[in-house]
């Protein structure tokens, strides 16, 4: 992923910091869903008090993935590695879609 490198009018908004700072609209979606599935997963590990360790058991990777994964180390994981993840885990994933402004 790089950064836009125009300046940007001090006026411009954006849905998301992923439309700021990717360069296409296909890389900002790819970006939501991920950091959308990261979230669930870090909530998920949150929520059940568990060590890194234990989610690694339960993700089915290693403790060192899972470190990533709550560091939002968003380029080491691809949408499928993260939704494999989830449903290792028991959870069960739904996508939605609608038309883009």
């Amino acid at each position: 992923m790089t950064k836009k490198t125009e300046e940007f009018a001090a006026s411009q908004t954006f849905d998301s910091v992923w439309d700021a700072i990717c360069d296409t609209r296909e890389e900002a979606e790819q970006m939501k869903l991920r950091s959308e599935v990261m979230a669930t997963l870090e909530r998920f590990v949150k929520e059940n008090e568990m060590t890194q360790a234990q989610a690694a058991d339960a993700f089915g990777v290693t403790q060192p993935r899972v470190s990533d994964l709550m560091r939002r180390k968003f380029d080491r994981f691809s949408l499928d590695s993260l939704l494999s993840m989830a449903a290792r885990a028991g959870l069960q994933a739904q996508i939605t879609f609608r038309k883009a402004a």
